[in-house]
């Protein structure tokens, strides 16, 4: 049949595409979080053509996306299409006491990650913010009732205050993961949009959506300090 040829087609591109050493190690890099295309020649020791050359490759696979930098709009970065990868085995992350996910007021995608990700792992996680608000966006106390979860306690903090050494930090703004100060690595980037600024119910509900397809895939590559992966 046509559509299962044009299944295989698609499959073969993407396993070709994966064929290469160095892609595959861009692929790995980008499983937990996004990154720059200077960010991942820096990671990977490889020169910039390179980087260039073999993300285009992925990006005709449709493995991968770029999206421009919310903070600095002069930046790209790239991003995983989860859907297109089915048979990679992803990289586990061991011996994590603890996640913090950043965001740069506190007060959206932050609080909600930590809240989503307390129902999907038994890592403990907490929240904080570059430019802390006074207080949680009322939408988002919103979203997250709708949702189930209980925003009742959450308070608004500044990293400098939580962030401890061994944190996992994940930082789910682009804003707040280009100013995040030296004790808040190592860190994953996620590049979720800001919802404040649309300030819809909707606009919060797909930040929401996205954290939480986010936290299904890394949750399970992360296991407890004292465990081992």
């Amino acid at each position: 049949m046509d559509v299962e040829r044009d299944s295989l087609v698609e499959r073969a591109r993407v396993h070709a595409a994966l064929g290469d050493p160095a892609r595959l190690a861009i692929v790995d890099a980008l499983v937990v979080g996004d990154a720059a295309p200077g960010e991942l020649g820096a990671l990977l020791e490889m020169p910039t053509n390179l980087v260039a050359h073999h993300l285009k490759v992925l990006e005709e696979a449709g493995l991968v996306v770029r999206g421009r930098s919310e903070g600095d709009h002069r930046r790209t970065y790239v991003r995983l299409v989860p859907e297109r990868l089915a048979s990679v085995v992803s990289p586990s992350l061991s011996d994590v006491p603890r996640v913090m996910f950043v965001c740069t007021h506190n007060s959206a995608r932050s609080q909600l990650a930590a809240a989503i990700w307390a129902r999907r792992s038994h890592v403990p996680a907490v929240s904080a913010g570059t430019r802390p608000a006074e207080r949680v966006h009322p939408r988002a106390v919103k979203v997250a009732r709708r949702r189930g979860l209980d925003p009742q306690k959450w308070r608004t903090a500044q990293v400098v205050d939580v962030v401890k050494p061994k944190d996992l930090v994940i930082a789910v703004c682009d804003i707040a993961y280009e100013h995040l100060p030296a004790e808040a690595r190592p860190r994953v980037h996620w590049s979720v949009p800001d919802p404040a600024p649309t300030n819809t119910d909707a606009a919060f509900e797909a930040a929401y959506d996205e954290i939480a397809g986010r936290i299904d895939r890394l949750a399970p590559l992360v296991s407890p300090k004292g465990t081992q992966s």
